[in-house]
């Protein structure tokens, strides 16, 4: 008992040797931003089903003496079983394609237009990210971050950055917490009160079963095609929306959108969080892809909203530009800011349908995106 007791005083004494050390002041910013992350998932509820494990794991692995992103650690071991092996964000993309309706999109195919143009800001990034120094499979990375997709940025820095993924995943989901701040101002700034304004004709939603049953099959063959790389992200959310137009497997549809995706979510956070040690992460790269990402989400939607204006000008004033802001991959947030804005310009003005069939666009867009650039590395020989 004694010795016990001695041994746990030796401890306690080591780890406050260790916090006058200079490690132990860069694990306390590191606690301290965990603590941040935790603040912000419990107090100002952002993101918190992923910023609640990621800074609860960051706490961990930050802790004086803390073992457990080393071998055989706990947070190591949901580490290799589930980043490394890119299975976490896989399973979640299952539950994203369940809870996913592309009838709108179907109904209305056009505006998948937008979902191309809102992907513009991934390919700005990954040109400043390889001027300011990065590698071409960091600046890959980094340029996903404009996807507004974190479960796409997961994987790929999961394949090709493992270093920068605690730094990349964070600015990630910062980003996507934050589209609701970010877009509106954009949004107002690139258009006028009568563009904003314009009313778009009624929505038709009606799409056969047949279609329906096609699409995530053919979305599927093509990405295998043309980017055989990001055949992984498209074949598992568009598993998962078979899963659930075909309503022959409810049980499997029920699970992948509730216990699957929340307990890969839960597992991601905490692996997310364990590679967010002090040496890793409190590094220049660290601000340069938070600013890199803010970019990112910038252009995105100031590139979807002049593609908005350009073509509100080529119908002669009958596609709102608004539309534009939802072609990225912030499924449903941005639809429905793009409603609240149009609503703003006039009482009657209901864009939401429209919204939604570009939103749903920016989601195949943002992974088409990333399959694409995932096919250059590729052709380049870097991967």
């Amino acid at each position: 008992m004694t010795s016990a007791i001695w041994s746990a005083l030796q401890s306690l004494g080591e780890g406050f040797a260790f916090l006058g050390t200079t490690a132990g002041l860069q694990a306390l910013v590191m606690l301290a931003v965990g603590g941040a992350l935790l603040y912000l998932a419990v107090v100002k509820e952002v993101e918190p089903l992923l910023l609640l494990p990621i800074g609860f794991g960051c706490m961990l692995v930050n802790l004086p003496l803390s073992e457990l992103f080393q071998e055989h650690g706990m947070l190591k071991v949901i580490y290799d079983f589930g980043i490394v092996t890119e299975l976490f964000p896989l399973f979640i993309f299952i539950g994203i394609g369940t809870m996913i309706d592309f009838t709108p999109m179907l109904a209305n195919p056009r505006l998948l237009l937008f979902g191309a143009a809102g992907q513009l800001g991934i390919f700005l990034t990954l040109g400043l990210a390889l001027l300011l120094g990065f590698s071409q499979r960091e600046a890959v990375c980094i340029g996903v971050i404009g996807a507004c997709d974190g479960p796409t940025v997961i994987y790929v820095a999961s394949m090709y950055s493992k270093e920068l993924l605690g730094p990349l995943s964070v600015a990630a989901y910062s980003y996507m917490a934050l589209v609701p701040v970010i877009q509106p101002p954009i949004m107002r700034a690139l258009t006028t009160h009568k563009e904003r304004a314009v009313h778009m004709p009624s929505f038709k939603s009606t799409v056969s079963r047949p279609v329906l049953l096609l699409f995530p099959l053919v979305a599927t063959a093509i990405v295998g095609l043309v980017a055989p790389k990001g055949l992984p992200l498209m074949g598992t959310i568009m598993l998962g929306n078979f899963m659930k137009v075909t309503g022959v497997v409810p049980r499997l549809v029920k699970a992948s959108e509730n216990e699957i995706a929340n307990i890969s979510t839960l597992f991601l956070g905490l692996a997310i969080g364990g590679t967010m040690g002090a040496e890793q992460f409190l590094r220049p790269q660290t601000i340069m892809i938070f600013a890199l990402g803010l970019v990112a989400i910038i252009v995105d939607t100031a590139g979807g909203v002049l593609f908005g204006k350009l073509w509100y000008a080529l119908s002669g004033g009958k596609i709102n530009p608004l539309l534009g802001a939802a072609g990225i991959s912030a499924y449903p947030m941005a639809a429905r800011l793009v409603q609240n804005e149009g609503l703003k310009a006039s009482r009657q003005n209901h864009l939401l349908m429209h919204a939604v069939a570009a939103n749903t666009g920016g989601q195949i867009g943002s992974i088409m995106a990333a399959s694409i650039m995932l096919a250059i590395l590729k052709g380049l020989g870097i991967v």
